[in-house]
């Protein structure tokens, strides 16, 4: 999908269609994300069983590559969505989850990652975390700021959440 011509889409059209892989979508132009490679799949399926298995202790429930309406016109799919309390309804995520985490990709530019983030904590994701599947560097993204993560150990303020990366191997 490359930047050629942009062919636009409907929002109705969007959400009635399978694109593989799935595409952000913004004011009727698909966005294409960039695929991971075998350390970002297995950093993502890692920690989607990491929070899976503590759902009920967490009162929370993962989601994986699920749309999220940001705002009229405007989805992102994050890698992983973590919603608190209730599960979530509908076939899209249309209220901020407590956490959404991306996953780079090789092909990720700077600009574009700060642009998802700023993106998603403007719709009121309170927690973003960003992590390089390579070397498991991570920055947690908040409205009051951003901070890398130095111990491998994110910590969601005002949650019993904890996730040890060293962890996720065992």
């Amino acid at each position: 999908m490359g930047m050629g011509v942009q062919t636009l889409v409907s929002e109705k059209e969007y959400l009635e269609t399978t694109y593989h892989p799935d595409c952000d979508f913004e004011d009727g132009v698909l966005i294409e994300r960039n695929v991971g490679t075998t350390d970002h799949s297995w950093l993502q399926m890692a920690l989607g069983a990491y929070f899976f298995r503590r759902r009920k202790q967490w009162n929370i429930h993962v989601y994986s590559e699920v749309r999220m309406r940001v705002r009229a016109g405007k989805y992102m799919i994050p890698d992983l969505c973590i919603v608190q309390g209730s599960k979530a309804t509908g076939p899209v995520i249309e209220t901020p989850p407590l956490l959404t985490i991306e996953i780079l990709s090789p092909d990720d530019r700077p600009l574009r990652v700060n642009e998802r983030v700023r993106d998603e904590l403007k719709f009121g994701v309170p927690f973003v975390w960003v992590i390089d599947p390579e070397t498991l560097e991570s920055e947690l993204h908040t409205q009051s700021g951003s901070h890398k993560i130095e111990d491998g150990v994110l910590r969601l303020a005002g949650t019993p959440i904890e996730v040890h990366l060293s962890e996720l191997d065992e």
